[in-house]
C-alpha cells in the first residue's frame, strides 16, 4: 500500500508527455523567437550595411554618409524593441479574445511576414524592407513574451507551475544560442547567405503552426473565461492525465467561485486597484530590473575583455557563443532547482551574486593594465554575472508575474509589465552607451545599486509560491496589505490620541 502511494506520488512529479509536448510547441514560436531575433541581427552587421551602401550608390550615384548608414543601421535594429512594445499592449488584449493558443497560432504571421521581407529585401534591392521585417519580428516577440508565460503557467500543476514556467527563460537562451550558432561562418554567417539567415525566423513558426494546434486551449480560461467546462474537463485529460485531472479542476473552479461577475480587467483598472497594488509594484520593479541589471553591459564588455585576454578577433565569436551556451545551461539549471528551492531564494540569490560580480568587475577592468592575469579575472567576472543573471532573475521573473495574479487581473498584468519591460529595454540601449562614455568601468556601480535595491525588496516584500495556489499567493498578499493598514491605521490613532 505504502509502496503504490509513494508510486502515485513520485509520478505527480514528473510533467505528462502530452504536457511537455504542449509548453514545447508553445515555446518554440514564442519566446524562442525572442531570443533567436535579439542575436541573430549581431553575425550580418558589416553586410547589410555594405548591402545598404550598395543600394544606396544605384539610386543616387553616389555612397551614403557614414552618419547616415549608422543611423539607417540603428533603425533597422532598435525598431524591433517599438514592435516588442507594440505587442506587448496588444498581446494581453489578444489573449482575451482568441484564447491563449489561439493568440499564439496567429502571432505566427507576424513572424512569417517578417522572413519574407527581410528575405526579399536583397533581391529587389530594397533595405526599408528590413526595417518593416525587424519591426514585424518585434511585435511577434512582444506578443509572445507577454503570452506564452499565460499559457504556460495556466496549463501547469500547481507543483510544477515553476519548472514549466521556466521555459519561457530556457527558450529565450536556446534561441540566442541558436542565433549565435546559425550565424557562424561555417553556417549561414558567410556574406551570400544573411538574406537566408534573417528569413530563417520563418522556421520555429513553421513548426509551432504544425505542432501546437494538435494540443488544448488553457484549461482555465476555458472554465472561467469561456465557462467551457467539458472542454477544460477534456484539456486536463490530455495535458495532466486522467488520474491526476481532478485536483486541478477543483482549485481552477475554486478560482472561478472566487471570481465570479467579474470580468478581465483593463491596465488602468489594475493601477487603481488597491488589493493589487503590493503585486503591481513587485512586478513592474522586477520586470524593470530584468533590462536594468547590467546583464547588456555585460555582453558589451564581452569583445574587451575577450581581446584583452588574448584571444585572436576571429575567434571572438566563438568565446561568445560560449556566453550564451553559459546562460542557456543555467536556465536549465534553474528550472531543475526551482520546485526545490523556490522562487524566492533563486531571484534574491541571483540579484545577491550580481552584486558581488559588479564589484568584482569594475576592480579588474579598473586594474586591467597592472597585469597579465586581470583579463582573465574580468572573463571569470563575465561568465559569474551570466550564470547569477541566469540562476535567479533571467527566469524567475516571468513566473512572479503568472503566479501573483488571477486569471481576470493576469492579462493586464502582462500587458504593464511587457510596457515596463520594453520600455527598459529601449531605455538601456538608447542611454547605454552614454554612460559608458561617461563613467566607463564604474558604470557597474550603478548596476550595483540596482542588483542591492531588488534583493533588499524581494527579501522584505516578495514572499515564496512555491507549491501555492493562485488563490492562496493572492489571499497571502491580501493578509498582507491588512497587517500594513491596520498598522498604520493604528499609527494614526496613537498620532491623534497623543496630540489631544
Amino acid at each position: 500500500m505504502n509502496f503504490n502511494e509513494g508510486s502515485a506520488q513520485s509520478k505527480k512529479e514528473f510533467p505528462n508527455k502530452s504536457l511537455v509536448l504542449a509548453a514545447f510547441a508553445a515555446c518554440i514560436g514564442g519566446t524562442f523567437q525572442y531570443g533567436y531575433n535579439v542575436s541573430v541581427i549581431n553575425a550580418p552587421t558589416l553586410y547589410v550595411q555594405g548591402f545598404i551602401n550598395q543600394t544606396w550608390r544605384e539610386r543616387y550615384q553616389a555612397d551614403i554618409s557614414e552618419h547616415l548608414l549608422t543611423l539607417l543601421w540603428s533603425a533597422i535594429v532598435s525598431i524591433f524593441t517599438i514592435g516588442g512594445l507594440i505587442g506587448a499592449t496588444i498581446g494581453g488584449t489578444l489573449s482575451v479574445k482568441l484564447g491563449r493558443k489561439g493568440t499564439l497560432l496567429t502571432n505566427n504571421i507576424f513572424a512569417l511576414m517578417a522572413a519574407l521581407l527581410m528575405g526579399l529585401s536583397y533581391p529587389t534591392g530594397l533595405f526599408e524592407l528590413l526595417i518593416v521585417g525587424r519591426f514585424f519580428t518585434g511585435i511577434n516577440a512582444g506578443i509572445a513574451i507577454c503570452v506564452q508565460p499565460l499559457y504556460l503557467g495556466e496549463i501547469a500543476p500547481t507543483s510544477l507551475r515553476g519548472a514549466m514556467g521556466m521555459g519561457t527563460s530556457i527558450f529565450i537562451t536556446g534561441g540566442i544560442l541558436t542565433g549565435q550558432v546559425i550565424g557562424l561562418k561555417e553556417f549561414l554567417g558567410r556574406e551570400e547567405l544573411w538574406p537566408i539567415l534573417l528569413s530563417t525566423t520563418c522556421i520555429p513558426a513553421f513548426m509551432q503552426l504544425l505542432i501546437l494546434p494538435w494540443f488544448p486551449e488553457s484549461p482555465r480560461y476555458l472554465l472561467i473565461d469561456r465557462r467551457d467546462e467539458d472542454g477544460c474537463k477534456k484539456a486536463l485529460k490530455q495535458l495532466h492525465g486522467t488520474a491526476y485531472c481532478d485536483d486541478e479542476l477543483k482549485d481552477i473552479e475554486k478560482e472561478k467561485i472566487n471570481l465570479a461577475g467579474l470580468k478581465p480587467r483593463k491596465p488602468w483598472e489594475l493601477l487603481t486597484d488597491r488589493s493589487v497594488r503590493w503585486q503591481l509594484i513587485t512586478v513592474v520593479l522586477l520586470n524593470a530590473a530584468q533590462q536594468l541589471n547590467g546583464i547588456n553591459a555585460i555582453y558589451f564588455y564581452t569583445d574587451y575583455v575577450f581581446k584583452q585576454s588574448g584571444i585572436p578577433i576571429d575567434k571572438i565569436p566563438y568565446a561568445t557563443v560560449g556566453t550564451g551556451a553559459c546562460e542557456c545551461i543555467t536556465a536549465l539549471t534553474c528550472g531543475m532547482l526551482i520546485e526545490c528551492l523556490g522562487r524566492k531564494i533563486l531571484i534574491m540569490g541571483g540579484y545577491t551574486l550580481m552584486s558581488i560580480c559588479c564589484i568584482l568587475f569594475t576592480l579588474t577592468l579598473t586594474f586591467q593594465d597592472y597585469s597579465s592575469v586581470f583579463p582573465y579575472l574580468s572573463m571569470a567576472c563575465v561568465f559569474a554575472f551570466i550564470l547569477s543573471f541566469g540562476l535567479g532573475p533571467g527566469g524567475v521573473t516571468n513566473i512572479l508575474t503568472t503566479e501573483l495574479f488571477t486569471q481576470n487581473s493576469r492579462p493586464a498584468a502582462y500587458i504593464l509589465t511587457g510596457l515596463v519591460n520594453w520600455s527598459s529595454f529601449f531605455f538601456i540601449g538608447l542611454a547605454f552607451p552614454f554612460i559608458v562614455i561617461g563613467l566607463q568601468q564604474y558604470c557597474f556601480l550603478v548596476f550595483l545599486g540596482v542588483c542591492c535595491s531588488v534583493a533588499t525588496y524581494i527579501f522584505f516584500v516578495v514572499p515564496e509560491t512555491k507549491n501555492k495556489t493562485f488563490l492562496e499567493i493572492q489571499n497571502e498578499f491580501k493578509s498582507s496589505n491588512n497587517r500594513k493598514n491596520s498598522g498604520s491605521a493604528g499609527a494614526e490613532a496613537t498620532l491623534l490620541s497623543s496630540s489631544i
